[in-house]
């Protein structure tokens, strides 16, 4: 039995986008009826609509609001991804490729990387890359759905496209756009909690429970409650982003390339009717006029989009649930694009809200469960970015910085211990496994010095076969796959393809 009209929850979602959308759909799906859902969102107020690279979590997200897959994909014109391919991060001309799933066969003692090391102590020189099903498959541009769901991908998408898409089943399912920009923010003078939202027409949005999607922004967690902000520059000096979107010329690969460059990386994303384009880096080492014309020099194709300028600030609020607001996305905190994590984190603080949805009061254990779990993937999360920049053997005064600069703790342990002995380990559900932070590690020249003693186990016979017989499955599957291309056009074709 649904709650009198009279006693429904009022919840009310400031802002929309990408953010405000997935709340929107996740709340509307999973509550229906039981509240009363608002979005307050302004047609003049744009977005930053860069987030256009996923993980694989994405997939729960779209199972749990009922959409299917070839309509996510025909309606976000998308394509798959497999991984990313890091160019010139370690030093020039050095690429390595940081895929989804596993690499191998692991052990219940270690993972696969000790059995390759041991290989490699005994003349097996085959890529590590080589035991991985996503890499291969990616490095020859093929995918396919496999029956045994062993092939691990995420997704390319439009973000603007995704929004609309979100928003047309958020109101289906009950939810209400509220158009106009914010006035005023106000306080129950008690309580501290927000009451209401005054619009700038005048008119007054009432609410039990907001959530703040209003992006850099933060008017309801910063601006209103005062909510302070870790500021994480320190440890990830990139502040600036360029994105400008372009026609495609050629077919869309299966992965996204994110290019280094004397201050910092560019990304290119392919989608099925153009590709993404962008460039992070820091304004202490090259000025936004250098960079905008290194990027004009490097995309490919016509440019279908003027330059969208970003500065940001990489960190995180010290709290991301205060009284009776939650922050979902920018609002936050930001972590750069470099390893698509952004939409995963507003997913990640939607499904976390859900889970402790109060049912009358709010409760402050709930508030502080909620808070503990949202800065322990923010700040693992952050470890892993700051990997990418830490190891390098570049030259250039950007990279000589990244090098020297001062880390968490708790990420010079994680290096030690994979330097070490080879080992890594995954800690209280942390997004990244032990095999990305393996290829990562690896790739930005990070060697090992030992391996479990276990690897040495097997005689050269019982080695060779166990390497062999795991490069050729693989072989062999990528070889059944038809090219991404072909496939997408096949599996979500859309009527608008540039």
């Amino acid at each position: 039995m649904t709650k009198d009209m009279k006693t429904r929850k009022k919840v009310v979602i400031a802002g929309g986008g990408t953010a405000g959308w997935m709340a929107a759909a996740a709340l509307s799906k999973t509550f229906g009826e039981t509240i009363d859902l608002t979005l307050i969102e302004s047609e003049q107020i744009g977005t930053i609509g860069v987030g256009e690279a996923t993980i694989p979590p994405l997939q729960r997200y779209n199972d749990i609001i009922g959409i299917t897959e070839i309509d996510f994909m025909k309606q976000t014109k998308g394509t798959f991804k497999l991984g990313i391919n890091f160019e010139n991060w370690t030093k020039k001309d050095h690429a390595y490729f940081h895929s989804f799933g596993s690499t191998g066969k692991d052990h219940w003692t270690c993972t696969f990387n000790h059995f390759w090391m041991s290989g490699l102590a005994r003349g097996h020189n085959q890529p590590y890359g080589d035991y991985c099903l996503e890499l291969v498959a990616a490095e020859q541009n093929k995918f396919a759905h496999l029956p045994d769901k062993s092939l691990n991908y995420a997704f390319h998408l439009d973000s603007a496209q995704y929004a609309r898409f979100l928003r047309e089943l958020s109101e289906a399912n009950g939810a209400v756009r509220r158009e106009g920009k914010i006035g005023e923010v106000h306080l129950d003078p008690e309580t501290g909690n927000i009451a209401l939202i005054t619009m700038e027409d005048g008119g007054e949005v009432p609410g039990d429970l907001f959530i703040d999607c209003t992006g850099f922004r933060a008017l309801l967690i910063g601006q209103a409650l005062g909510t302070d902000y870790d500021d994480w520059s320190h440890y990830l000096p990139c502040d600036s982003a360029i994105a400008i979107q372009t026609k495609s010329v050629g077919p869309p690969i299966p992965y996204t390339r994110s290019i280094a460059h004397e201050a910092g990386w560019q990304w290119r994303i392919p989608l099925q009717h153009r590709t993404g384009n962008g460039i992070v880096y820091c304004s202490k080492y090259i000025s936004q006029d250098e960079a905008l014309q290194k990027i004009s020099d490097t995309v490919e194709g016509e440019k279908l989009t003027d330059p969208n300028f970003i500065k940001f600030r990489t960190g995180a609020r010290q709290k991301q649930w205060v009284k009776n607001c939650v922050a979902v996305g920018l609002s936050s905190g930001f972590m750069e694009p470099l390893e698509s994590t952004s939409i995963h984190l507003i997913q990640r603080n939607i499904l976390r809200l859900i889970q402790l949805m109060p049912n009358g009061d709010i409760s402050q254990r709930d508030i502080d469960q909620f808070n503990k779990q949202a800065e322990w993937d923010m700040e693992t999360i952050r470890d892993f970015l700051i990997l990418h920049y830490v190891a390098n053997e570049r030259t250039e005064p950007f990279w000589t910085h990244c090098r020297e600069m001062p880390i968490p703790d708790s990420l010079q342990h994680k290096i030690e211990l994979f330097r070490e002995t080879g080992r890594v380990f995954r800690e209280n559900e942390e997004l990244f496994a032990e095999n990305s932070w393996i290829q990562v590690m690896m790739g930005q020249g990070i060697v090992p010095k030992a391996y479990h003693p276990l690897a040495d186990k097997m005689s050269d016979k019982e080695l060779e076969y166990f390497l062999s017989e795991i490069r050729g499955r693989v072989a062999k599957t990528v070889s059944s796959l038809p090219p991404h291309d072909t496939y997408v056009k096949q599996y979500c074709p859309t009527n608008d393809v540039m």
